[in-house]
């Protein structure tokens, strides 16, 4: 597999020119063409840019200082927020964005007008496919505090979302608490899911001793669907709650949130007996972990 992932790289970057000192035959590399396409017409803040391209900070100010130098790029200080730098493309700066969208358009359609009109089907679900996948391979789930700024606003969002979506609201004082204390260890734990810096979703487990441990706060952002993070966080917190002798995992959920429920019964969880009064809660499930957590 990894020299499938090696070849498949060399291949990729020979054909779309990321190799050459001349990105489409323009006089600056690839860096510099794809931060002026991702600074865009609005402008970006550099601390965004460069989470959202996992640029090394001095590498991003190197690439920052060509642009400016050549006269596309401005970077100022934000007048809000000292510690804030924006950078914005000069009227130059924009003129050589739309031309390298033109070339690239151009590059794109070299590569697709060779192949007959299922080989190029075949190949943009291809290309489709392999985005999802090194998408979700980018995202990182880690251990955090509840009080952690991307936990509280992974919780805010869910919040937010079960109002939206349970068919009479959703007020969290009338539900039972998942309080901060109940997942910070030893009492529990929280994971949060980032791609590219920012959280995209969250998962949580509250510890009971011997008794059977609670799945909480299971949510994906909406951006994330698709990539199979609710699978992969409800996986991590089988391991975790299985590397803490939990053989009995717990959770229950509203009717509304179909998506959910399948997750749930195709992850290998049985529908049980209510084991508690959730007021929001139709569904309540239960999981024997093996001894890998499986």
């Amino acid at each position: 597999m990894v020299s499938q992932v090696r070849r498949f790289n060399r291949t990729v970057t020979q054909r779309v020119g990321a190799l050459d000192d001349e990105f489409l035959s323009r006089d600056r590399p690839l860096g510099q063409a794809r931060l002026l396409w991702e600074i865009g017409p609005d402008g970006a803040d550099v601390r965004s840019l460069r989470a959202r391209l996992d640029l090394d900070s001095g590498y991003l100010s190197r690439l920052l200082r060509a642009l400016e130098a050549d006269g596309l790029v401005v970077v100022d200080d934000c007048e809000a927020d000292g510690r804030v730098r924006t950078a914005r493309l000069t009227p130059s700066g924009r003129a050589e964005r739309a031309e390298l969208d033109q070339r690239a358009d151009a590059a794109a359609g070299s590569i697709l007008e060779p192949l007959g009109t299922s080989q190029r089907t075949r190949l943009v679900s291809a290309m489709a496919e392999v985005e999802r996948l090194l998408t979700a391979s980018a995202v990182e789930v880690t251990v955090r505090s509840p009080t952690d700024p991307a936990a509280r606003a992974c919780v805010r969002a869910y919040f937010d979302e079960l109002g939206r979506r349970f068919e009479h609201g959703f007020d969290p004082g009338q539900s039972l608490p998942a309080e901060d204390q109940d997942m910070i260890p030893p009492a529990g734990l929280f994971l949060v899911a980032t791609l590219h810096a920012e959280a995209v979703g969250c998962g949580g487990l509250k510890f009971h001793g011997g008794a059977p441990a609670e799945v909480k706060r299971m949510w994906v952002a909406p951006a994330a669907r698709g990539l199979g993070l609710g699978r992969r966080l409800l996986s991590e917190l089988e391991a975790h709650a299985a590397a803490h002798a939990v053989t009995v995992l717990r959770l229950e959920t509203n009717g509304s949130l179909a998506e959910a429920i399948s997750l749930y019964r195709t992850s290998g969880y049985r529908e049980v007996d209510a084991f508690n009064d959730e007021s929001y809660a139709h569904h309540w499930f239960e999981k024997t972990l093996d001894h890998d957590g499986a």
